[in-house]
């Protein structure tokens, strides 16, 4: 098993979002970066556990806790002319993009801020607080894992 961060903006689609989707499950789609779309082809497999995080907000935060539950397919969303993550170039017999499903497990009574991160020296190797990391999917360490969840107020 691996452990994953991905991030979202929840003004798009947030942790409450994902648990109201039918089933809480949903396509991980809409990943326009190589090296993502490399992690979600490769690496992520299902059973996988993500911690789910909101950028891009007024406080930036793990919000919650997911798991892989379909692994990689091709992006629908690259071959629709009405989606925001519409390619042109992107061909159908030979897809540049995947996607995953993702299922709802939990969401954080306390969520984990990015400058609690930042701040914790025990999480100064996590990819997340490294300069120009902006990566919307990437691995986290099986010991940052289980700190983070130590850290959280859970259900």
């Amino acid at each position: 098993m691996k452990y994953w961060l991905m991030k979202s903006e929840p003004d798009d689609f947030s942790i409450d979002d994902l648990q109201r989707c039918s089933g809480q499950k949903s396509a991980w789609q809409g990943i326009r970066n190589y090296q993502a779309r490399n992690f979600l082809r490769d690496q992520v497999r299902v059973n996988d556990l993500v911690l789910f995080y909101h950028s891009s907000c007024k406080e930036p935060a793990i919000v919650g806790l997911v798991k892989v539950s379909q692994s990689s397919q091709p992006d629908l969303s690259a071959f629709d002319s009405s989606s925001p993550y519409f390619d042109p170039k992107s061909d159908p017999l030979k897809p540049r993009w995947v996607e995953v499903e993702i299922s709802f497990i939990e969401k954080f009574v306390n969520q984990i801020s990015l400058k609690q991160l930042k701040a914790d020296m025990e999480l100064a190797n996590m990819v997340l607080v490294a300069k120009g990391a902006r990566l919307s999917v990437q691995p986290v360490k099986e010991s940052e894992f289980k700190y983070i969840l130590s850290l959280c107020s859970r259900a």
